[in-house]
């Protein structure tokens, strides 16, 4: 496998021996997951799981905040036609729903499955904003450490479609909350987040990349085999309980959300939600190429 070294919307470091960091580094669109940063991503999780040097990998954002979501801006100038599918749905192009289920299953709810599989353990470090598909990233990771000043949320609700492509929701905070944070659109804070289960710990946010660091370093020392066995038992007990098929249904509904949306508004969301800024984007991107 040909390993990429250098990449346009991230860092791919190695700060530790058998320790790899992945840093988002979009920091003026606050991180905001463009296609090259989906496409980059992928290619550096692909790069540590082969490394057999790497035993422990990171996910950081450059400051001041983790992720702002998907981005919306639509000036990044690349479409699919510039990467190479990972998944088999086929053209992002067919009219209709079908070119938007391609589209998403690849680089939203296929991206995010593919990264929480990855064979090694992975730790989120999270800090400011963390927002809707911000949340995919952290939910994608085995372990999150938030900085006391880290919030959560996903606003996709007020734009008329029923959450995150990743639904993982009630599996992070349990369905009641879940229901809540959805239909309030509320931020979540990281003390409720650790205490609802979501995040793993807390800590002043100076402190944050070392903690990650630290634990990272603490891991790296079992035996990698172990660690991925591990891992996959963890995985395995989660997805016997259901959560596949009912992140399958959960994505379903999303793209139910989006046809409606198309047929009532004539642009995939509701635009009673969205900035002024972002609906005229959107109202000129209402093909296959307009997302959250």
């Amino acid at each position: 496998m040909s390993q990429q070294t250098t990449f346009d919307t991230i860092t791919y470091t190695t700060p530790l021996p058998h320790v790899a960091q992945i840093t988002l580094n979009r920091p003026k669109a606050r991180n905001a997951q463009d296609l090259q940063m989906t496409y980059d991503l992928n290619a550096a999780f692909d790069r540590a799981a082969a490394d057999d040097g790497i035993r422990a990998i990171i996910l950081a954002g450059a400051d001041p905040h983790f992720c702002a979501g998907h981005d919306l801006s639509g000036d990044s100038g690349k479409t699919w036609e510039d990467f190479d599918q990972i998944h088999n749905w086929g053209s992002f192009d067919p009219a209709g729903a079908e070119g938007r289920f391609a589209r998403e299953s690849e680089i939203y709810r296929g991206m995010t499955e593919r990264w929480r599989n990855v064979p090694k353990p992975t730790i989120a470090a999270v800090q400011g904003k963390c927002i809707a598909g911000g949340l995919m990233l952290a939910w994608a990771c085995d372990i999150i450490i938030a900085a006391d000043d880290a919030e959560f949320r996903d606003p996709v609700v007020e734009m008329g479609v029923c959450g995150v492509e990743f639904f993982a929701h009630p599996w992070e905070v349990g369905p009641r909350k879940a229901k809540e944070w959805l239909f309030t659109a509320d931020w979540l804070g990281a003390e409720e987040a650790r205490q609802l289960g979501m995040v793993n710990q807390v800590v002043p946010r100076a402190e944050l990349l070392t903690t990650a660091l630290a634990m990272a370093e603490r891991i790296a020392k079992k035996p990698l085999f172990a660690l991925k066995l591990t891992k996959e038992a963890v995985n395995q007990a989660q997805d016997t309980m259901g959560r596949p098929a009912a992140m399958s249904q959960a994505f379903s509904l999303h793209q139910l959300c989006h046809s409606h949306n198309v047929q009532v508004h004539g642009i995939p969301v509701d635009p009673g939600g969205l900035p002024e800024g972002i609906r005229g984007r959107f109202a000129k991107k209402a093909g296959p190429e307009a997302a959250e």
